[in-house]
């Protein structure tokens, strides 16, 4: 041994004990860092669950009542709507339309639970025919006549009562053109939380059932970013930033932790990460088959998406979560701790 015996460092003394653990603890989860996606469809008495994302639900409007009355219970304060319409056509129609699925959601919402905070998914991919996010011509998805669509859907969800809107589609400029569109028609108060960093995953699987949004033919490679790729996503959040976005997505998370850690470094705005359906359903998968301790490994991977420097995670474990720590079901002192 180089080092005088003795004089070694002895990191293991803060360890010692649970009340010593917590006061040197770095990262801390809360109920509060979450965000909740929620799945919204028409007709009456509609509850029904996503076969490949156990315990998620797609929801009529008349169900919204006892789901928000449980989200705030639990202490989540925010929500993330997408909607599943009841028509689909070549433009997107129902996404900007006044009556349609989202904005229901969000009136009816905003009329049951004022400070609950509503986010909405700008996005086409679950309103058009062919299922993808920007408008089709000759098999090509064209980016600057989908920006005019988006600019509209954005618009009319706040007009509908939204809090924030998050374009999801990774067309080139749409976080200006939706800026401008919502300044226009006087909402300068209502913040963008772009998804910036959306990468072509193989994660996304299950949530295309949720939401009814497969493409018909080909992938979305043209637009989301390839995962092999960080630089360019520290670019397309600077652009998205300069644009007026006033916080940004990564997504998925788990396999994109070292962009989620770099953009915290650089940049200043607030950062979401987005704990996506793939990663969800493997957890539940594996858990069910007795492969893995759930509470544990769920309280592992929030902490490691907090730690690289989110302080935001849009998560579909968020009730779980909050339903451990209410119950005092967390098995042990340190899960309870990681808990804040």
């Amino acid at each position: 041994m180089s080092i005088e015996r003795g004089r070694f460092r002895r990191l293991r003394r803060l360890r010692q004990t649970e009340g010593l653990r917590r006061l040197v603890r770095e990262t801390r989860l809360n109920v509060e860092d979450f965000i909740y996606p929620l799945f919204v469809v028409h007709g009456r008495g509609v509850r029904r669950e996503v076969g490949s994302m156990p315990g998620v639900y797609q929801l009529s409007v008349d169900q919204l009542g006892a789901e928000v009355e449980e989200l705030l219970e639990l202490g989540i304060g925010a929500v993330l709507v997408f909607g599943i319409p009841a028509q689909k056509d070549e433009l997107a129609s129902e996404a900007y339309d006044p009556d349609g699925i989202v904005q229901r959601t969000v009136r009816e919402l905003k009329k049951r639970a004022p400070d609950l905070v509503v986010i909405t998914d700008v996005c086409n991919c679950e309103y058009t025919s062919h299922g993808h996010c920007g408008i089709v011509r000759d098999g090509r998805i064209v980016n600057d006549p989908t920006l005019e669509l988006l600019a509209r859907t954005a618009v009319s969800h706040a007009e509908a009562g939204a809090d924030m809107v998050a374009p999801s589609d990774m067309m080139d400029g749409r976080v200006l053109a939706i800026r401008e569109a919502l300044d226009r028609a006087g909402f300068i108060e209502v913040p963008i939380l772009s998804y910036a960093a959306k990468y072509a995953s193989a994660f996304y699987g299950p949530f295309r059932e949720a939401a009814e949004s497969a493409p018909a033919f080909g992938d979305r490679r043209s637009h989301q970013m390839d995962p092999g790729n960080r630089r360019e996503a520290l670019r397309e959040i600077e652009t998205d930033i300069e644009e007026g976005a006033d916080a940004i997505i990564v997504k998925p998370a788990l396999a994109y932790l070292d962009v989620i850690a770099a953009a915290r470094e650089r940049f200043e705005v607030p950062i979401a990460a987005y704990n996506v359906s793939g990663e969800y359903a493997m957890v539940k998968a594996a858990a069910r088959n007795g492969w893995i301790d759930e509470q544990r490994v769920v309280l592992e991977l929030l902490t490691g998406i907090r730690r690289a420097g989110a302080q935001m995670i849009i998560t579909y474990h968020a009730k779980d979560v909050a339903r451990w720590l209410r119950s005092g079901r967390i098995g042990t002192a340190l899960e309870q701790a990681l808990l804040g």
